[in-house]
């Protein structure tokens, strides 16, 4: 039977946003996932701009060679809690997957969220 556990982002501490700090590849850790092939994390973020202008966000979902592992969205300012995870998955690798982030301006964007991990 499938167990479910809601936890928070690994990247965080106590729960807090993650400040994205990086402005290129390799970004900031935001959450890193199982080791077990049997574990599959969903992870949810949104995303908040404080800046006074637009500001691009880079996820790099689960690895960072790939343009196919890069999800881009413009983050509006003084925009808050912008949905841009909706639930997508990584599973559990020998070596474990990674999502993290880059900006196109530092210490401006945060990411909140958390990750619903499900073992099967």
């Amino acid at each position: 039977m499938a167990t479910f556990a809601k936890t928070k982002l690994s990247g965080s501490t106590d729960g807090r946003a993650v400040k994205v700090v990086a402005t290129a590849t390799a970004g900031t850790t935001i959450h890193t996932g199982s080791a077990t092939a049997t574990t599959y994390d969903e992870i949810w973020l949104y995303a908040q701009n404080t800046s006074a202008a637009d500001v691009k966000l880079t996820l790099e979902w689960g690895g960072v060679t790939s343009p196919d592992d890069l999800i881009e969205v413009t983050i509006t300012t003084e925009a808050g809690l912008v949905l841009i995870s909706p639930g997508l998955l990584l599973k559990g690798n020998a070596t474990p997957l990674i999502v993290r982030a880059f900006a196109a301006s530092a210490n401006v964007i945060t990411l909140h969220g958390y990750v619903n991990q499900i073992t099967a």
